[in-house]
């Protein structure tokens, strides 16, 4: 979903940080979505951790690289090595294959880490230079990657950068196998007439950020001097802190009683204990200060969604 949100942006555009793009090449483990672009558009099906498709990928040279693949948190959490795998082995894979190019070819890679990479306890606002443990297979596989990243870069293979993303919210479409999914849920699925169920108490505090907002954090990334890290080549993005309770109350305002009254407390014991060890709320400073941007209030969320996304859904 996010890759399909950046495609879209990105053909928008037409160029980044004023570099206009000649080709946009979009793989992924099943069909890539058609991407109406003034440039040319390749679509690829591979499996990032399959034998051969690193080095495949390496070749093309690409100058901009977007690194999206993962199986997301719930997934990796049930599977141990399907997460490994492809979240670990698969990075780790691509930086090795871009290095094995060699010639002199250094892309931009950006990374799509996640907020995963922190682990409880927290403070009530996470600082910038809080300490990475992560308390799940996903959050430790891309606490992993955002290692890669660094140090690859720091021996000139790359110029890459590490976003750790809030969930993002409200994805359209089905619901994925993210422990997260139900932030997304009690709005997506009451505005199309359906039945939700929250796992979580609605005390729940979480992170947040719109499908636009993180397309919008991708580009941006790509068009930084990244030089201006001074190698701390992780960032915490910006988001918005809100509780379960206000997401249904920003939904009430915008939707209506009626709407409301299809969520449904059915607690989920495997979530629960997820979503405990999760971070709240954070600072983000240094990455406010390089123009970064997202939603401060989470009725604009839902107003995306509808504007963006409910006709579709």
């Amino acid at each position: 979903m996010v890759g399909q949100k950046l495609a879209r942006k990105l053909a928008a555009d037409g160029d980044i940080g004023g570099e206009a793009i000649s080709e946009l090449i979009l793989q992924d483990i099943v069909e890539p979505a058609d991407v109406e672009a003034a440039f040319p558009v390749t679509r690829m099906t591979g499996n990032i951790a399959a034998a051969g498709e690193a080095e495949k990928l390496a070749a093309l040279k690409a100058d901009v690289i977007y690194l999206l693949a993962a199986i997301v948190s719930g997934e990796a959490e049930q599977d141990f090595d399907k997460g490994w795998n492809v979240n670990a082995r698969g990075t780790w894979e691509l930086l090795e294959a871009i290095r094995q190019v060699g010639e002199g070819y250094r892309p931009k890679l950006v990374f799509s880490s996640s907020i995963a990479v922190f682990g409880a306890p927290f403070p009530p606002r996470i600082p910038d230079d809080f300490f990475s443990t992560p308390l799940t297979s996903y959050g430790a596989q891309k606490a992993m990657g955002e290692l890669l990243i660094t140090d690859y870069s720091r021996k000139g293979f790359i110029d890459g950068v590490s976003l750790r993303l809030p969930t993002v919210c409200v994805r359209p479409g089905k619901a994925n196998l993210a422990a997260s999914s139900f932030f997304s849920g009690i709005i997506r699925e009451p505005l199309n007439g359906k039945e939700a169920i929250l796992p979580v108490a609605d005390t729940v505090r979480h992170w947040f950020a719109s499908p636009r907002a993180t397309a919008g954090f991708l580009t941006h990334a790509a068009e930084l001097n990244l030089d201006m890290l001074d190698n701390r080549r992780a960032l915490t993005m910006p988001g918005l802190s809100c509780t379960v309770a206000e997401q249904i109350e920003a939904l009430r305002e915008i939707a209506g009683e009626e709407v409301v009254k299809r969520i449904k407390h059915q607690p989920d014991d495997a979530i629960i204990a997820i979503v405990r060890n999760w971070p709240e709320n954070f600072e983000a400073r240094r990455a406010e200060a390089l123009g970064f941007v997202a939603e401060s209030d989470f009725r604009q969320i839902i107003r995306i969604y509808i504007e963006e996304d409910l006709e579709k859904a």
